[in-house]
């Protein structure tokens, strides 16, 4: 087990170089405009591994649209915390648009947020005969639908395929946001 590449004397790559202000505008944005509509977020993460969750709550006057974050990096605590099924982990795969799905639909079920971004996926290497850097998210709307989004980063690092994962979150749930329930 690698636990991160390297860089300096007793350093760890993480999220260097800092998350881009684009990143930072958007999670302000999305924030500001969920306050405005009176809309509650959640958040169900595995290779962010809670990334969303501090970005989100790291604006302030967050709790006033942020509910909750799930972390859900092993295939036990999906289950337990976001009532995903074994079968449907096993079946489909930790990493899969199914799972993605599953997980936002379970943090809406197991949360007081009107709306919840889910992602999964191999943010660094994946397992043989998997595909490094492929993400799933899915964004579900409470009484309303849920959209699914594959992203295929490629085995570029873990710190870009992380960041690059919270600028399409974030622009998942400010299309949800500004447009309303999916279809």
């Amino acid at each position: 087990m690698n636990p991160g590449k390297k860089t300096g004397e007793g350093a760890t790559e993480t999220l260097s170089p800092a998350l881009p202000a684009s990143i930072e505008e958007a999670a302000e944005d999305l924030l500001r405009t969920c306050c405005e509509k009176k809309l509650r977020i959640a958040t169900a993460e595995s290779c962010t591994g809670g990334l969303l969750a501090s970005l989100l709550t790291d604006v302030e006057g967050a709790s006033h649209a942020f509910e909750r974050g799930f972390v859900v990096y092993s295939k036990e605590a999906k289950c337990e915390l976001l009532g995903l099924t074994r079968a449907c982990v096993e079946t489909c795969g930790a990493v899969s648009r199914d799972v993605a799905v599953a997980m936002a639909e379970g943090a809406i079920k197991r949360s007081h947020a009107d709306i919840a971004l889910a992602v999964t996926g191999y943010a660094g290497e994946a397992p043989e005969g998997e595909e490094a850097g492929l993400v799933h998210l899915a964004c579900a709307v409470r009484n309303g639908g849920t959209i699914h989004k594959a992203v295929h980063f490629g085995d570029v690092g873990r710190g870009p395929i992380r960041i690059g994962t919270l600028g399409v979150a974030l622009d998942m749930m400010r299309n949800v946001v500004g447009k309303g329930a999916p279809e």
